[in-house]
């Protein structure tokens, strides 16, 4: 990597950037400050790229988004764009399931590419005796609110034939009120990225669930969700789906978006701690090899 600097959209002014010969990549969101900034260095800048993840206008659209969460980017990421678009000399993109909805657009697929240090860290998580309690947790966004009601059943099932099982969840509003009426559920707010990455180096997660609901919302995901499932040395329950794949042979547990499937499935990993381990391995072996090809480098 050449020498790079980081930016917080959230900053008033941006005059410790130094724009010559800079390329600036925009990662999903813009301030005003920062577009003010780009448009005032212009022909200083080598170029201006914006990156993104998610096919935003159709969350916004999507009747399975918290409002909160549509106005966050209706404001950051939708309506900068007019000012932008000026700029703008290129467009990556993370799966090529987005790419198709740019249409006739230039884009470029850029697949998740984890630097080690992210994933595969020193570790002084709990470690799991007979007779400790099994973590299950739902790690999401204000974009999952049909994912929460889908899991709600489940879990209550699960928790009640299992009374060696405990969940975690992070959730907002009318979603954490629901989650916090069942027992043996610890209901969080989100936290910001940086201190979720820090978490993951002092604690483990013994099942991570990771269902997506068919949509064409979903359809547009990357796999990244494997990144945290490996951070937390957890057994991933990945929907099957464009992001993570059909069933294989790989170890990893990939599932129809059912609720007895799904119910079953729990119940297997907490009862077995051998196949918690051997499909946290699967997900951290497909993780590898993300940072392998990223290491290797990608044909854009």
């Amino acid at each position: 990597m050449p020498p790079y600097q980081f930016a917080d959209i959230r900053q008033k002014q941006f005059a410790d950037l130094n724009p010559n010969g800079a390329l600036v990549i925009i990662c999903r969101y813009m301030s005003a400050a920062a577009l003010e900034w780009i448009e005032a260095s212009a022909d200083r800048l080598a170029g201006v790229g914006l990156f993104l993840d998610d096919d935003i206008p159709a969350v916004i659209a999507s009747n399975q988004s918290a409002i909160r969460y549509k106005f966050s980017l209706l404001t950051k990421a939708i309506l900068p764009l007019r000012r932008l678009n000026r700029q703008l000399d290129m467009v990556w993109v993370s799966t090529p399931r987005l790419a198709q909805t740019f249409g006739e657009v230039d884009v470029r697929l850029m697949p998740p590419a984890p630097p080690r240090t992210l994933w595969d860290i020193p570790h002084s998580g709990r470690q799991n005796a007979d007779h400790a309690p099994v973590l299950v947790a739902y790690h999401a966004t204000g974009i999952h609110v049909q994912e929460h009601e889908f899991l709600r059943p489940v879990i209550a099932q699960v928790l009640s034939e299992r009374p060696n099982a405990i969940f975690e969840v992070f959730a907002e509003g009318s979603a954490a009120y629901s989650w916090s009426k069942i027992t043996r559920v610890t209901v969080r707010k989100s936290i910001p990225w940086a201190s979720y990455v820090d978490e993951g180096r002092s604690r483990s997660i013994d099942i991570m669930l990771v269902p997506l609901a068919p949509s064409h919302v979903n359809d547009c995901r990357s796999a990244t969700k494997r990144i945290d499932v490996a951070r937390m040395r957890a057994a991933g329950i990945f929907s099957t789906s464009h992001a993570y794949g059909e069933a294989d042979d790989s170890g990893e547990i990939r599932i129809p978006y059912d609720v007895e499937t799904w119910r079953q499935a729990i119940l297997d990993l907490i009862d077995n701690p051998s196949k918690r381990a051997s499909a946290a391995q699967a997900t951290r072996s497909i993780v590898e090899r993300m940072t392998a090809d990223a290491d290797e480098g990608i044909l854009l």
